[in-house]
């Protein structure tokens, strides 16, 4: 504002003070009269520049042609006049005359004076440039906009939207935000810069006030050679095209997208990298086309530091997602690639691994062609919850190959399991000595043995989810079972309930990812599992469809099985005194049933199993001894006694004239165990059968 200071000139003190006013302020001044007309004004360099006094004496502020928006002034001048309230310090913002590519904004303030001109009263309005002021201002704000609204998740596309919306429009009219792919996938970054060719997300784009930065992301893309995009990710340096024209320094008639761009109205573009130490994970690109004022050092220097911003997010989100990749993929290691196929219990199972958590299932062969199914969950997520998930199916399959009942595998789990609590907790293995480790539950699990023979399961809980049972009619109802304590206590009681079931009935174990804490969620799982004669992968895939979500915050497992019993031609067993003369009995009766079986090739290696398995229990064991064959996908031989004493295998010298029995049935057995009830044991083997797989 500057211009000539004429006119208006009283007597008087309080003409002294205007004139030292008017002849000494840094500040803008003009003096209004009663009908706000332009009295005088000051010759400051602050003032209007380039308007000529002709052009200002005598007129009303809104008839001279300032650049700026006087609209609101006129009305706040006219209340200070009549009612005397000053006005101080109100912005405003607007181009000077003769400058419409520069954006400056000044703080007007206005006092009432009683003698303005003719003893009539008027009003001085002091104008103060505070461009850089509030171009500072408005940067801080900016920056701590970023600092409140950029990284608040582990997302990287989030990140990148929430940058362009902190951007438009505050700094630019449109905003794209390309990040590397590889970035986003989670792999390892590579160290330097971006090469040109390499392909990148476009994961945000917004322009203009009250657009959604989702309406063109996720599309990937190579940026077009030696451009200001390309330059910038193979060096980490930020780019100003101040002017998008034959001047600048990326002209368009040079370049087919500059081109583009100038045809869509841009004509001052930054690129920034989003780089942190060692590498650059992708650009920022932002674009002018409704103002028209170009980008200036400053702006690119404030640009940089938002993206940096965004850039320390978006890094936080690929190692995020790196490690959730290599939990993931460390939870698909350890859960079973695939479950045994059997002619006993035909299962399905959905596991979707959603959050990298510990879920897991699994499907045991045991012993008397029984099978155990298992499905438990291990609290937290990433790699040490999938390890400890590991180490828990791990342990729990060996407790399982021990033939222990439910309660006693779950009981020593629990021991196992708050062990690794206290290794996690103190990193010694030492832990505080409560048994507790952390205070927190490790995992829950539900471990339940299905015996085709008998047509029961048996079933114990550590702080699990109650399973399911469908009939063959179709009728869904839930296993009454108390759960116990979940594992890592170090102190649980389980308890192990016995059920009977139909041939063809459905039992289904989950974890709670599958409801998701929806309200409707059991009955909806309980109205798709009510359709007995479907296939086990449709009902799964239906469960699935009904259930799964995308945005859950935990794992999810689900295993059916649907049981099916052994006929009585493939169960043979017998009742023999203990008396040593029934050896030979039991070898006769185990030749006419493999004969009857068609196993007769399988006779000679059987009868000496059957004998040395039944001299035991004669010589060794209490009471009558029952003899069992089992025919199903391998020939098993049980004999049961009354004793609980365990058989043990050694090594005869080659003089000892026994003790080579056990070693007999080993070599002859595909597997050979013990198993024990509350009364006695049972010793078994397993013969593959000619033909059958292993």
């Amino acid at each position: 504002m500057g211009g000539a200071d004429t006119e208006g000139r009283g007597e008087g003190p309080d003409s002294a003070v205007l004139e030292a006013l008017f002849t000494q302020s840094p500040l803008g001044l003009f003096l209004f009269d009663e009908r706000l007309r332009v009295r005088r004004y000051n010759a400051s360099p602050r003032g209007l520049s380039g308007i000529s006094a002709e052009e200002v004496i005598g007129r009303t502020f809104a008839e001279v042609d300032t650049g700026f928006d006087t609209t609101e002034l006129v009305v706040l001048a006219g209340e200070t006049l009549r009612t005397g309230h000053s006005v101080i310090h109100h912005t405003v913002k607007g181009s000077p005359v003769g400058r419409p590519d520069r954006e400056m904004a000044v703080s007007v303030s206005l006092f009432r004076v009683e003698e303005a001109a003719d003893g009539r009263p008027g009003v001085v309005m002091a104008v103060e440039d505070v461009t850089e002021r509030e171009a500072a201002r408005a940067r801080l704000d900016l920056l701590h906009d970023a600092h409140r609204r950029i990284g608040t998740t582990l997302d990287a596309t989030v990140t990148a939207r929430e940058l362009a919306e902190v951007l438009v429009p505050a700094l630019a009219d449109a905003v794209t935000v390309h990040i590397v792919d590889a970035v986003l996938r989670g792999e390892r970054r590579r160290p330097g810069p971006v090469d040109a060719g390499q392909p990148l997300r476009r994961t945000a784009f917004l322009a203009g006030p009250g657009a959604r930065p989702e309406e063109r992301d996720t599309v990937l893309e190579t940026l077009p050679f030696a451009t200001p995009f390309t330059r910038t990710l193979e060096d980490g340096t930020p780019r100003l095209v101040a002017r998008l024209d034959a001047a600048g320094t990326w002209p368009p008639e040079m370049s087919e997208h500059a081109r583009a761009l100038a045809a869509a109205g841009v004509h001052s573009v930054m690129t920034v990298p989003l780089a942190v130490p060692e590498a650059v994970l992708g650009v920022v690109t932002l674009y002018r086309s409704e103002r028209t004022q170009p980008y200036t050092r400053q702006d690119l220097d404030l640009a940089a530091q938002v993206a940096s911003r965004a850039a320390l997010g978006i890094d936080h989100a690929s190692s995020y997602a790196r490690e959730r990749n290599t939990a993931t993929a460390l939870q698909r290691h350890l859960r079973p690639s695939r479950t045994p196929r059997l002619t006993t219990v035909e299962t399905a199972h959905l596991y979707l691994p959603l959050t990298a958590g510990g879920d897991w299932f699994d499907v045991i062969e045991l012993s008397g062609a029984r099978v155990g199914l298992v499905v438990g969950d291990v609290t937290g997520h990433g790699i040490e919850t999938a390890a400890t998930m590991g180490r828990l199916r791990t342990a729990l399959r060996t407790l399982a190959d021990l033939d222990l009942e439910p309660d006693e595998v779950l009981t020593h789990l629990d021991e196992i399991a708050a062990r690794l609590a206290r290794e996690g907790a103190d990193g010694d293995g030492h832990g505080d000595g409560t048994g507790t480790g952390t205070g927190t539950a490790v995992a829950t699990c539900a471990y339940a043995v299905y015996d085709p023979v008998t047509l029961r399961f048996s079933l114990a809980s550590a702080g699990h989810r109650a399973p399911l049972l469908v009939s063959p009619a179709g009728e869904v109802t839930t296993v009454g079972i108390d759960a116990g304590p979940p594992l890592g206590t170090g102190h649980g009681t389980y308890e192990t309930v016995f059920c009977d079931l139909d041939d063809g009935a459905v039992l289904c174990l989950y974890t709670d990812g599958l409801l998701g804490g929806r309200d409707d969620a059991k009955d909806t799982l309980r109205r798709v599992l009510a359709y007995p004669d479907r296939a086990l992968s449709e009902t799964v895939d239906a469960v699935a469809y009904a259930l799964a979500d995308e945005h859950a915050e935990d794992d999810t497992v689900l295993l059916l099985a649907r049981t099916h019993g052994l006929t009585e031609d493939q169960v043979a067993q017998w009742d023999l005194p203990a008396d040593p003369s029934v050896v030979s009995t039991a070898r006769a009766l185990t030749e006419r049933q493999l004969a009857a079986w068609g196993l007769r090739d399988l006779a000679f290696e059987t009868e000496l199993i059957v004998s040395e398995l039944v001299t035991n229990a004669i010589r060794y064991g209490n009471g009558p001894v029952r003899l069992r064959l089992i025919r199903d996908r391998y020939l098993t031989c049980e004999v049961t006694d009354g004793s609980s004493t365990s058989p043990h295998m050694r090594r005869a010298r080659d003089t000892d004239e026994g003790g080579r029995g056990l070693y007999l049935v080993m070599s002859l057995s595909h597997r050979w165990g013990t198993r024990y009830a509350a009364r006695g044991k049972t010793v078994w083997s397993q013969q593959a059968l000619p033909g059958a797989p292993t």
